[in-house]
């Protein structure tokens, strides 16, 4: 607020006049407190001068109030208001905290609850206050009981919520300080949509299975009438599958059987030749490899020249002679690829020597050598034995053997040949061989034959694990490469069940 004027312009102060016309003169000013110090350069600043005094505490104050008295052109406080009107006298330390005056009111700590004097005062209350600002009486949005910060109130209580716990009223926060914290609220007797799986705590990938997010996974007919009906309604119609397609199923389950010890060696033997035992070992190899993901190989032991190599088509003229000569050299798989051929079958065969000029025998140690080398890099192996049982490879094929598979022509001489097989290894201690072993009777000739098949049959299930049928096939009487999408229908479903028995033994310990 600007003092008027006096008559006659401003008076000038010191001889000069007043740049503006806008200062007072020294007799309009209000008088200065009694503690104010000298000015500047003035008496008390000089040497031996005593200790100089606080400045003012607040700006000089201008008359106007009521009774005379100093208010700063403001309300006069409320009677009996403790706070002192004049800064108190005498020297003040110089780091004192400046005296309380009429707009710095004495910090008290803040209390809910307690009368507002209406002086706003941001550094007497704690930042928690005005995070919660509380409802003032007359609020015409205000709503009893609601507290946007608290927890939803529990069972049983009435409407409304309640509070949530938090400091001690001026206190600092204690405990751990967490984020926002979202939590759904219900009506009074609504509960929270269940879901199907759903226990009451939170899932985790573990609940989403194809069960439980696939409608319907079975798969459709594959053949016959039942295909073309469900290709016709566009998979509406659904009959399902038929007994037939449901064995071949279940016996492809069991063919896949993972291998318990990493490898499985299973020996194809007969006591007698001409009865199918290097035919059953291709197709038997080319039925596991065609429904497995793993490798299959196939091995020929005849000691003396083998067939093995002229069941299917030929990619290297190495042998197994060969590789056992550069085994050193073996250390992967694309390695000792360079000596085995593969069929369309994914079956892949390692031959025996075919120059007539060798006249090494392969030995019980040879077998073992190429044996302990294959087992790093194939999951089963099968083995063309020869027809002797006393030769020094046979040892090595039978004592590293996990299964034995007995091949058999359904003739009396073949049968007989057959069952002193079993035998003498039951009387050699391979009676754990016998025991789980798998006879095969292949029908080496076509049309109905006059020995009793079924007794056979009994016969050798009474001694071994099971017995499979092979009935005559046309394309395996040529004697030449072994393709399964040649075979007929019986003669393919003959090796499936084949392949299922023997692959319900690669899950037994070694």
């Amino acid at each position: 607020m600007r003092p008027p004027e006096p008559p006659g312009g401003p008076a000038p102060s010191d001889g000069h006049p007043a740049p503006g016309g806008d200062v007072p003169s020294p007799e309009q000013l209000p008088p200065l407190p009694p503690n104010a110090g000298p000015p500047h350069g003035g008496p008390g600043t000089g040497p031996g001068a005593g200790p100089p005094t606080a400045p003012p505490a607040w700006p000089p104050q201008h008359s106007g109030g009521p009774g005379g008295a100093d208010t700063g052109g403001r309300p006069a406080p409320p009677a009996g208001d403790p706070r002192p009107e004049s800064a108190p006298s005498g020297p003040q330390p110089w780091n004192a905290p400046p005296p309380a005056g009429p707009h710095q009111a004495q910090q008290q700590p803040y209390a809910p609850g307690a009368p507002d004097d209406g002086r706003f005062d941001p550094y007497s209350r704690p930042y928690e206050a005005y995070g919660r600002p509380a409802q003032q009486p007359g609020d015409p949005y205000a709503r009893p009981g609601y507290d946007p910060y608290g927890a939803p109130p529990p069972p049983g209580e009435p409407e409304g919520y309640r509070p949530a716990p938090g400091p001690a009223p001026g206190g600092p926060p204690s405990g751990p300080q967490t984020g926002f914290q979202y939590s759904a609220h219900f009506a009074d007797g609504v509960q929270p949509q269940q879901f199907p799986g759903h226990s009451g705590h939170p899932e985790t990938a573990e609940d989403l299975r194809a069960e439980n997010l696939v409608s319907d996974r079975r798969p459709g007919p594959s053949k016959g009438w039942r295909k073309m009906l469900h290709s016709a309604t566009f998979g509406m119609v659904d009959v399902g599958e038929s007994a037939a397609e449901q064995r071949r199923r279940e016996l492809t389950e069991r063919a896949r059987t993972q291998v318990g010890g990493g490898h499985h060696r299973v020996a194809v033997l007969s006591l007698k030749g001409g009865v199918g035992k290097t035919t059953t070992t291709v197709a038997l190899g080319s039925m596991l490899a065609s429904l497995r993901g793993d490798r299959v190989l196939a091995v020929d032991a005849n000691p003396d020249r083998g067939t093995l190599s002229d069941k299917v088509r030929l990619e290297t003229a190495a042998t197994i002679r060969d590789l056992l000569n550069e085994r050193e050299s073996i250390s992967r798989y694309a390695d000792i690829r360079a000596f085995t051929s593969q069929a369309n079958s994914r079956l892949e065969i390692l031959a025996s020597d075919r120059d007539p000029a060798v006249s090494e025998a392969f030995s019980e140690e040879d077998y073992r050598e190429v044996s302990w080398l294959l087992e790093h890099y194939y999951s089963i192996c099968l083995t063309d034995c020869g027809t002797g049982l006393l030769h020094s490879a046979m040892r090595g094929v039978l004592g590293l053997a996990d299964q034995i598979v007995l091949v058999s022509s359904a003739s009396v001489d073949g049968a007989r040949s057959a069952s002193a097989t079993l035998d003498w290894l039951e009387a050699h201690r391979y009676g754990s061989l016998v025991r789980g072993a798998v006879v095969v009777l292949s029908m080496v000739r076509t049309g109905k034959s006059s020995v009793d098949l079924e007794r056979l049959e009994q016969h050798f299930a009474s001694r071994c694990r099971a017995v499979a049928r092979v009935p005559w096939d046309a394309h395996l009487e040529e004697g030449a490469e072994v393709d399964l999408e040649r075979l007929a229908p019986s003669t393919r479903d003959a090796y499936l069940q084949l392949a299922a028995t023997v692959g319900e033994a690669f899950a037994w310990p070694r």
